[in-house]
């Protein structure tokens, strides 16, 4: 089972810029999506169908433009859930998981920290989130969340771990928060396989830095630990480029 997870920053900007063509290349059986910023009547959804993937999810957020995640499948999930059930996360569309029959796969898109009033509301939500896995994991115990958690976790996953250290997405308390969710049963996919420095999934659009690689890992896929051992291989694809993020992949039997 081929899993891709990609943040394309506006997935009718993503399409315009041959998005579909690549996914078709791609073939992964899921691909989950963050930050859609469109409804479904507003996505051409019967293009996506003609590319392979007739089972699509979208959990659009309520402000338009805004946030919002999708799963698309070429398979049909038994059970798809649409947010938490916590308001106060649900209504900017960050969570959205489709049950298979032996794994269960989530797309989320965690809130940055660009100012004060969104800093709080980040940690509030990696609380609530946090204690949200810990009850869905008794039911659910094959999981695999896939997304943007707009955190680096370490100083290698940055490409400038000093000037960066006061700046959201590197905090030490997110940091610490993101590492004790993994500490909490989750594996972080790529590291599993590559210990590499200079490996990122995201890069602004200032200054070249994508070209200069001067960029920020900040997307994952995190799978349970009871099914780290079905892992074949995990990979991060920055050719890829119809957003200021990458694909990243997981492969699990």
């Amino acid at each position: 089972m081929r899993i891709i997870s990609y943040n394309v920053n506006g997935i009718r900007a993503a399409i315009n810029k041959g998005f579909l063509d690549w996914l078709q290349q791609a073939n992964p059986d899921v691909i989950c999506l963050q930050e859609i910023k469109a409804t479904q009547d507003q996505i051409p959804t019967e293009e996506i169908t003609k590319a392979g993937y007739p089972y699509q999810y979208y959990f659009s957020a309520e402000k338009k433009g805004y946030s919002g995640v999708a799963i698309l499948s070429k398979t049909e999930p038994k059970n798809v859930v649409f947010g938490t059930g916590i308001q106060h996360m649900d209504f900017e569309g960050r969570n959205l998981r489709a049950d298979f029959e032996d794994v269960s796969i989530m797309s989320l898109y965690l809130p940055s920290g660009t100012n004060i009033d969104r800093l709080d509301f980040k940690f509030q939500y990696m609380d609530e989130f946090q204690n949200y896995i810990n009850h869905l994991k008794n039911d659910i115990p094959n999981l695999i969340i896939c997304g943007d958690y707009n955190i680096c976790h370490e100083a290698i996953d940055i490409h400038d771990p000093i000037r960066n250290a006061t700046v959201s997405g590197f905090l030490p308390s997110e940091r610490k928060w993101l590492d004790g969710f993994m500490k909490s049963g989750f594996v972080d996919s790529f590291r599993h396989f590559n210990k590499e420095p200079h490996n990122y999934s995201w890069w602004s659009y200032r200054a070249g830095a994508r070209g200069n690689n001067k960029g920020w890992r900040i997307d994952y896929n995190l799978i349970s630990e009871n099914i780290k051992h079905r892992m074949t291989r995990a990979v991060i694809l920055p050719e890829a480029k119809h957003s200021d993020h990458c694909p990243i992949v997981i492969e699990i039997d």
